[in-house]
């Protein structure tokens, strides 16, 4: 594992007690082109288990370009990811997935027919152990396995408060509602890591008051560490135990919040002075 496993964060600052875990995930000197336009170049970082990485920079710094090699929709062209010990790098999604990362994305991509619990259920699919005729039918092991399911789904839903909006039909909710409503789905498949790509924006001042209410609550509760893209610099320095700022595919800063929003490099890349 990586040397960032130390018990100091970056400019020695000490971390708090639950932040020395163990790195779950270790990013290492990752770098990605398009048509000759690099969009990251020698991209490190690690994410420790519980910890709230926050993951800032203007339009066009490579923010989701460097989600997307973590989850697997691109493949690096240098560097390796290691994520709970294991090698990533390169495996398509529907392999990574199943090691337990999830992901919430920018525009919503959920089945606009179906109710909040069916969406939900979605991210439970590979977990559940039936075949088809046990499944179809509603019987024996099916039975039982949809029944956990379904428990286990509303108890997520508790958690985000979407309890009375179970049985209604998705396309028919607000877009904050639907918003925490791929949460849910994300949470649903038991990750042992979320990524967050700008799961805020489109929310006004009170949505985004409940959806960091709902964030801390599952890193308090279920202890799931976050690598979170967010435009909205007031809540990620509030709720965000790190932050990282990209800039033309490049880190130019990474350390507490308050260093970060500091550092005139950051400043130099929003403003344009």
């Amino acid at each position: 594992m990586s040397s960032n496993t130390e018990e100091h964060g970056v400019g020695g600052v000490e971390l708090g007690a639950e932040l020395r875990d163990e790195v779950v995930l270790d990013v290492k000197n990752i770098s990605i082109s398009f048509g000759g336009v690099v969009a990251l170049m020698e991209i490190s970082l690690n994410v420790r288990r519980s910890e709230i990485l926050g993951l800032i920079g203007p339009n066009g710094a490579g923010k989701t370009v460097l989600l997307n090699c973590i989850n697997g929709v691109y493949a690096p062209d240098k560097g390796f990811i290691l994520f709970d010990g294991k090698d990533i790098t390169g495996l398509p999604r529907y392999k990574i997935a199943p090691l337990g990362i999830a992901r919430t994305f920018q525009q919503i991509e959920l089945f606009h027919q179906m109710n909040v619990i069916e969406n939900t259920l979605v991210g439970m699919h590979f977990r559940i152990e039936t075949n088809i005729t046990s499944g179809g039918l509603f019987w024996g092991p099916g039975k039982k396995e949809e029944i956990k399911a379904r428990q286990e789904a509303e108890e997520i839903l508790d958690i985000l408060e979407l309890y009375p909006y179970r049985k209604q039909k998705v396309g028919n909710l607000s877009f904050g509602i639907q918003k925490l409503v791929g949460l849910a789905r994300a949470i649903a498949m038991k990750p042992k890591m979320l990524l967050l790509d700008e799961i805020a924006s489109g929310l006004n001042r009170e949505e985004k008051e409940d959806l960091a209410r709902f964030l801390l609550r599952i890193r308090h509760e279920r202890k799931i560490p976050m690598i979170w893209v967010e435009h909205d610099m007031e809540m990620i320095t509030q709720i965000a135990d790190r932050l990282i700022c990209l800039n033309y595919g490049i880190k130019i800063a990474e350390g507490t919040p308050g260093e970060v929003v500091s550092n005139p490099q950051v400043t130099r890349a929003y403003l344009g002075t």
